[in-house]
């Protein structure tokens, strides 16, 4: 293990993470809330201190980087990342338990948006401003963005492309162009670019500022904390069309966009995991229409449709924005379909969560071939992915993942349903909508609710499934490995 790699890595993320203070810390002096700025003057100083301890220490950092080391990295980063972020909760007293402060900050920076704040409306507006830039600093990735802003010369090429692969949701990471590096650029700039347009059209649609900007971090992180109480709900039609497009966009792989930028629009449309990814959307949106038209939810077919698209672009794009109480008002088919959506989960490459769609097919065409092996032994048939075959190793390592998600999906299952005061129903939506990054879940943490009530042992394994799930599970596992942490 490059120890020395290891602490430069995490001098710098907490360097970014300090820097990434200051808009919140601005907003704090300028409303005069003293108790925020006291939390991120702490927090800064903590993080400058540390970073600066850590960099001077970590001079001449050998540069053999390997998988382990990407693995560790992104795991021990992360963790650094959710502990330095929950400072300013816990001394401003805007959430004074440490455990509920790290839930929060864990559920900000995995883009998870489950939350234990029963009012956000009351946090103070530079608490709120760091909650929401919390879901977007994670939804790409904060060692993406170093990766885009560090100098790598050709030697340490290999360190970029395993943190990107540690770091990025999905079953493989490939290159848009021929340097990690400028991937990484390309990433934040389409990001970007995405995120200020969401802004511009929540302003147009009349909302304020910082509601818009809070909003658009929320929804480009497909995070989903939101500045009132009601989520999306209070605001107009029109806002919430804008986010539902919005929302659909940021679930979908960022290679598309840099298709379309190309002008490569035929290979957009070849693409397998984009076609099941919009086909299960407007599918579920389809029946859910269907069910709640049946019972009679809404008064207008209009106002179904909307409130239909907004919940399942909200859940299989894992945001976790509501502008309905669907717990309470949706029948069960409805709610069922939710769940499915929950754990599908949006495209590989994008700030989504979820077993990912692409991940979805493949087991469903490895299913598909085992059947067609067994009434034919002698015939291998080979699967494809948009028209290119997919390898045997990427094939295994999704059976593996699969695997892996469904051990711990029952393993915190059984923990919370042991510690939670809760029913089954919330006890398995809380691992579910955590695990997944979606956010709220059904019954007591339902899209009305919150997870405070849900016990400081729950809450422990939620935050383990939200980094599990953000971090594509094996950057967690490893840092439990003895192998990981041995030198050489």
């Amino acid at each position: 293990m490059n120890y020395k790699m290891l602490g430069r890595f995490i001098s710098m993320i907490l360097a970014i993470e300090t820097v990434s203070m200051i808009p919140a810390l601005l907003i704090s002096v300028f409303l005069h809330e003293t108790a925020s700025l006291i939390g991120f003057l702490v927090a800064m100083a903590a993080g400058g201190v540390i970073a600066a301890i850590l960099y001077v220490l970590t001079r001449g950092a050998g540069s053999d980087f390997y998988a382990r080391e990407g693995m560790v990295c992104v795991g021990v980063s992360w963790i650094v990342l959710c502990l330095l972020g929950c400072i300013p909760f816990v001394v401003s007293g805007a959430i004074p338990n440490f455990l509920d402060a790290l839930f929060e900050t864990v559920s900000g920076f995995t883009t998870t948006g489950s939350t234990i704040v029963p009012r956000p409306s009351l946090l103070p507006k530079g608490i709120l401003y760091w909650r929401s830039f919390s879901h977007w600093l994670g939804g790409m990735g904060v060692l993406v963005f170093l990766l885009a802003l560090i100098p790598v010369s050709g030697r340490n090429e290999g360190y970029t492309l395993h943190i990107l692969r540690a770091e990025s949701p999905g079953p493989s990471v490939g290159k848009l162009v021929p340097k990690m590096r400028q991937t990484a650029k390309v990433l934040y700039l389409i990001y970007i670019a995405l995120t200020a347009l969401n802004i511009l059209f929540l302003l147009l649609g009349g909302m304020s500022l910082f509601d818009a900007v809070c909003t658009a971090f929320g929804t480009a992180g497909t995070g989903g904390f939101g500045t009132r109480d009601s989520s999306i709900a209070d605001f107009s039609a029109y806002i919430q069309i804008v986010c539902t497009v919005f929302m659909l966009l940021f679930g979908v792989n960022f290679s598309v966009f840099y298709l379309v930028l190309l002008r490569r629009v035929r290979s957009v449309f070849k693409d397998e995991e984009l076609r099941f990814y919009l086909l299960t959307v407007f599918g579920s949106v389809g029946l859910v229409v269907w069910n709640l038209l049946r019972h009679g939810v809404y008064g207008t077919v209009g106002e179904t449709i909307r409130h239909a698209f907004f919940q399942v672009a909200s859940i299989i794009t894992t945001t976790g924005f509501s502008t309905t109480d669907y717990e309470a008002l949706w029948p069960s088919f409805s709610k069922a379909l939710l769940l499915i959506l929950m754990v599908i989960g949006a495209c590989a490459g994008s700030t989504g969560g979820g077993l990912k769609c692409s991940r979805v097919v493949m087991l469903l065409k490895v299913m598909k071939r085992n059947i067609a092996e067994v009434m034919h032994p002698q015939k291998i048939k080979t699967v494809r992915l948009s028209g290119k075959p997919v390898s045997e190793k990427i094939l295994a390592n999704t059976n593996a993942y699969f695997a892996t998600y469904i051990f711990i999906a029952v393993a915190s299952f059984t923990v919370v349903s042991l510690a939670s005061p809760y029913g089954l129903t919330e006890n398995l939506s809380a691992v579910l909508a955590c695990f997944n990054n979606v956010g709220p879940g059904l019954g007591e943490i339902g899209p009305a609710a919150n997870f405070a009530g849900i016990g400081a042992v729950s809450k422990g394994v939620l935050i383990v499934d939200m980094l599990a799930g953000r971090l594509e599970i094996f950057p967690i596992i490893v840092l439990f490995s003895r192998q990981a942490w041995k030198r050489g």
